[in-house]
C-alpha cells in the first residue's frame, strides 16, 4: 500500500506540472482528501520541496539514469522527483519505504514498465547521498560560467533568473537570496489594529502556548516561533508576510478620508488602511474575480472595519467612480518574483519573456488608478516582484505619460512612516532577502499637483 501522503504529493505535483493548479491550490485540495494531519503535513512538505530543489533533483536523476528529464515520461518524472527528495533532504523517512512506494506508484501510474529504472534509478541515488554529483561552490566567485551552474543547479533556480541577480548583485547576494528562497518561510501575522495592538496580539496568544516574536521592520507584525495559532481569535490577526505588510505604509500616517484599494484582496492592506483612518471616512476596496471578492469579504466582515465598502472592478479598465480619492492604492499583479520562498513553484512558471506583458499590464492599471485621485492626493504602486521592468520602469513610464504627476521621495516625505532601512537611494520602498531577510517588494508613490 502507497503511503498516503506520498500519493497525495504526487498528484499534486501532476496538477502543478499539468498546469491545471498552482502550487498553493493544489496542497489545498490534496490536504481536504487527507484525514490524518501528519499526512497533510508530509505532503505539503515534499510537494513544496520538490518545487524548491526541482533544478537539483532532475540533475541527479537525469546523471544517474544516464538520460534527460525530457526523454522520460511526466509521470515517472514526479515519482523519481518526490522520491528522490525525500531520499536526499528528508532523513527521518525510510530509504527502502521511499522506493517501494515509488514502485507502486509507477505501476499504479500505468508505467510499470519503468518500475525497473525507477528502482534502480532511487537506489543508486540512495547510496551516493554523500557524493552527489551536483556543481560545487566555485573557488573563484568571479568564474561566472562555474558560478552560474552551481547558483541554477545546486541552488535550484532558474537559470536566466540566476544570470539577472548575478550581474546585478554579485556572487554573494545572489547567493544569499537563493539559500533564502530555498528556506521555509515563517508564519507571519499582522495585528489587527481595529480590534486588538501587538502587543496585546502576543500575550492573548502566549495564553495558548504560542510564541512569538516581533517583526523587524513592520510595526504591527509578529513572526510565530512555535505552537499553532487557536482558531478562536479569529479577526484579530490575518496571516501576511512582514515585507507585504509595508506597502500600507505608502500611503503615510494620514491617508484622507476617502481612500481607494484597487487590488485589495485577501484584505490585509485593506485592513491596515482602515486602521490607518482610525474606521473613518470611506475606504473603497476592490478585486476583479469573484473568488477573491468572495475572500476579501470574509476577510472584512470579521474585522470590525466599518467604513470598508466593497466594489468588484477590473483595474485594467475605467474605474467607476465619479468622486477622486485622496489615497489610491494599486498593488499590482506581478511576476511574483520577489516571493519565491513562499511560493516556490513560480520560479519555474515564469519566463524572462513574461516581463514585459507584466509590465504593460501594470502600467494600464496604474493609468486607470491615476483618473481616480483627487488634486493633491497620492497615489501608491506597489508589486511582490524583484525586476526592475515591472517596478522602476513602470514607475519611470507612468510619470512620463502622466505629467500632472510628481514622484515622491519616501526619505523626504514628512508622512512617511517607513523604516529608513527599507527605502532605497531613488526614495522608493525596496526590500530584499540579501539586504533586510525579507521578500523582495517594491513600493512607489505618486502625488497629483493641485
Amino acid at each position: 500500500m502507497i503511503g498516503p501522503a506520498r500519493l497525495a504529493a504526487y498528484d499534486i505535483l501532476l496538477a502543478v506540472s499539468a498546469g491545471r493548479a498552482d502550487l498553493p491550490a493544489a496542497i489545498a485540495h490534496a490536504r481536504s482528501t487527507l484525514k490524518d494531519e501528519r499526512d497533510r503535513a508530509l505532503a505539503s512538505e515534499i510537494a513544496t520541496g520538490v518545487q524548491r530543489w526541482r533544478a537539483a533533483l532532475d540533475h541527479v536523476i537525469a546523471h544517474v539514469s544516464k538520460r534527460s528529464i525530457d526523454r522520460l515520461d511526466p509521470e515517472i518524472v514526479e515519482i523519481l522527483r518526490l522520491s528522490a527528495y525525500q531520499l536526499l533532504y528528508l532523513s527521518r523517512v525510510p530509504a527502502a519505504a521511499v522506493v517501494d512506494d515509488a514502485v507502486n506508484l509507477a505501476g499504479r501510474a500505468g508505467k510499470r514498465s519503468a518500475s525497473g529504472l525507477v528502482n534502480a534509478v532511487l537506489r543508486s541515488i540512495s547510496r551516493a547521498r554523500a557524493t552527489l554529483p551536483l556543481p560545487p561552490r566555485p573557488a573563484d566567485p568571479a568564474d561566472r560560467p562555474a558560478a552560474i551552474d552551481y547558483l541554477a543547479v545546486t541552488l535550484s533556480h532558474p537559470r536566466w533568473l540566476v544570470e539577472r541577480w548575478y550581474d546585478r548583485f554579485g556572487f554573494d547576494s545572489t547567493e544569499q537570496w537563493l539559500r533564502f528562497n530555498n528556506a521555509p518561510a515563517p508564519l507571519t501575522l499582522r495585528a489587527n489594529r481595529l480590534r486588538v495592538t501587538r502587543e496585546a496580539l502576543a500575550e492573548q496568544l502566549a495564553h495558548h502556548d504560542v510564541v512569538v516574536k516581533p517583526t523587524g521592520f513592520a510595526p504591527d507584525g509578529l513572526i510565530v516561533e512555535q505552537g499553532h495559532l487557536p482558531g478562536r481569535i479569529d479577526g484579530l490577526m490575518v496571516m501576511q508576510d512582514e515585507a507585504s505588510q509595508l506597502i500600507a505604509l505608502l500611503a503615510g500616517r494620514h491617508p484622507g478620508p476617502r481612500v481607494l484599494d484597487t487590488c485589495a484582496a485577501p484584505g490585509g492592506k485593506t485592513l491596515a488602511l482602515a486602521a490607518g483612518m482610525e474606521t473613518g471616512g470611506l475606504l473603497v476596496a476592490c478585486d476583479v474575480r469573484g473568488r477573491r471578492m468572495d475572500l476579501l469579504r470574509r476577510t472584512i466582515e470579521t474585522s470590525g472595519a466599518t467604513n470598508v465598502r466593497l466594489v468588484q472592478a477590473d483595474t485594467l479598465q475605467p474605474l467607476p467612480f465619479s468622486q477622486p480619492f485622496d489615497c489610491v492604492l494599486v498593488d499590482a499583479p506581478c511576476s511574483g518574483l520577489g516571493i519565491l520562498r513562499r511560493d516556490p513553484d513560480i520560479r519555474w512558471r515564469r519566463r524572462e519573456d513574461d516581463l514585459p506583458s507584466f509590465a504593460a499590464a501594470q502600467l494600464v492599471m496604474l493609468q486607470r488608478a491615476a483618473a481616480a485621485v483627487a488634486p493633491g492626493g497620492r497615489l501608491i504602486y506597489s508589486t511582490c516582484s524583484s525586476e526592475p521592468e515591472e517596478n522602476e520602469s513602470v514607475a519611470h513610464a507612468f510619470l512620463a505619460t502622466s505629467p500632472a504627476f510628481a514622484a515622491v521621495d519616501l526619505r523626504q516625505d514628512a508622512d512617511c512612516a517607513l523604516p529608513a532601512e527599507v527605502i532605497d537611494a531613488n526614495g522608493h520602498l525596496r526590500t530584499y532577502p540579501h539586504l533586510h531577510g525579507l521578500e523582495a517588494f517594491f513600493g512607489a508613490a505618486f502625488l497629483l499637483r493641485s
